[in-house]
């Protein structure tokens, strides 16, 4: 019976291919708009992500999120450095920045301050220069695109200098970074030095980074920093989501592409269920035949079912598989974010399942209440 429900799907080619194309539409919506809100979230933290080495980051008790800094007092660090449990614990500056470049132009910068003596929070891949070079005097490490920004069209190059608070400062190498929420240009330099390009205020420290002793659990240690100082200490994965709660609580980002979602949603049981229920109606006379001939109605549910699974699992692959396509091209070549994890695929494919179902049900039921004697009238 499965095979008799297969040949009557793909009998009527129109009407196969316009439910096809109705869920696979659905799907392409969902996943690409789903995946395009995950790469922007992706981008609220992308320079916590950046940051390699430390397992914990200690910040003022009101910060609430990354981008939000509210310097601390030198004199935490001590504090940080005296909880038990503590590996090491080292500075960390987080700032925005003015450049001004030879030509007069200025320009906002993310400037990142890493520890003199350990460097920890450099970039992980270096593409022209080295690591050491930032320990010389007035270096500077930037980021592709931020060079690319400062200077398009010339090729990637070091020895070219700016200003930064009235003071000189000299790219020693070009690095590989993740895009920003704010698409500035990247700057790294040693902590010191990050104090002196920054406007000067009493207190300079935005973040602490913290390694715990290999015995000791982050989170336990996060609890025992936060009761012994008083300061606010989550490890890189719980920064991470509250830094992505607070866009979803306070901005208009998820209400945006929820809205697109839903719309694809809309289209998708509009589109594919006008067409099934149409498809099923004029199939009728098939099924009431077969029920005539002695089939059960449990049967002639399970072939409508298999018709609806068969065009959600043939959608869905177009859908997922176009929306992937899409950012593979629009990878590095947009400054579109776009980024599919596993949920979306999963969403979307609960999504689909919804779809068929509703379009399913809509369909037994005209089949159902049919009679079998109708088909000799």
């Amino acid at each position: 019976m499965l095979w008799i429900a297969w040949r009557i799907l793909v009998g009527d080619t129109a009407k196969y291919l316009g439910m096809i194309i109705g869920v696979a539409f659905a799907s392409l919506l969902i996943a690409q708009q789903a995946s395009i809100f995950c790469g922007l979230m992706r981008l609220t933290v992308s320079q916590i992500l950046d940051v390699e080495g430390a397992a914990i980051w200690v910040m003022d008790p009101d910060v609430q999120f990354v981008d939000d800094i509210k310097p601390l007092s030198e004199n935490e660090l001590l504090r940080v450095r005296g909880v038990e449990g503590v590996r090491w614990a080292v500075r960390f500056f987080k700032g925005l920045g003015r450049a001004r470049l030879a030509e007069g132009e200025y320009q906002q910068v993310v400037l990142l301050g890493l520890d003199d003596a350990t460097l920890v929070g450099a970039p992980q891949t270096i593409l022209l220069g080295s690591l050491d070079d930032l320990r010389q005097p007035d270096a500077v490490m930037m980021d592709r695109r931020g060079f690319e920004r400062l200077w398009p069209g010339e090729p990637l190059s070091v020895g070219k200098t700016f200003e930064m608070n009235d003071r000189r400062a000299v790219i020693v190498g070009v690095c590989e970074s993740r895009r920003t929420f704010q698409t500035f240009p990247v700057v790294y330099t040693r902590y010191s030095q990050a104090t002196m390009f920054a406007p000067h205020e009493r207190k300079l420290l935005s973040f602490i980074l913290v390694q715990n002793e290999p015995n000791v659990d982050a989170d336990a240690l996060c609890r025992r920093i936060t009761q012994q100082t008083g300061l606010q200490a989550l490890t890189r994965n719980g920064f991470i989501w509250k830094t992505i709660f607070y866009y979803l609580r306070q901005t208009g980002i998820p209400v945006n592409f929820g809205i697109t979602v839903l719309l694809g949603f809309i289209v998708g049981v509009a589109i594919a269920g006008q067409t099934f229920y149409l498809f099923a109606v004029e199939n009728a006379r098939q099924y009431a035949t077969l029920k005539a001939l002695g089939l059960s109605d449990a049967r002639v549910v399970v072939m409508i079912l298999q018709q609806a699974v068969v065009v959600g699992l043939i959608g869905y692959s177009i859908g997922v598989g176009g929306a992937a396509i899409f950012g593979l091209l629009i990878q590095n070549r947009s400054k579109l974010a776009f980024f599919m994890p596993w949920q979306v695929l999963l969403g979307t494919g609960i999504a689909v399942l919804v779809i068929v179902l509703a379009v399913s049900v809509l369909s037994v039921r005209r089949v159902i209440v049919m009679e079998p004697a109708e088909v000799f009238k």
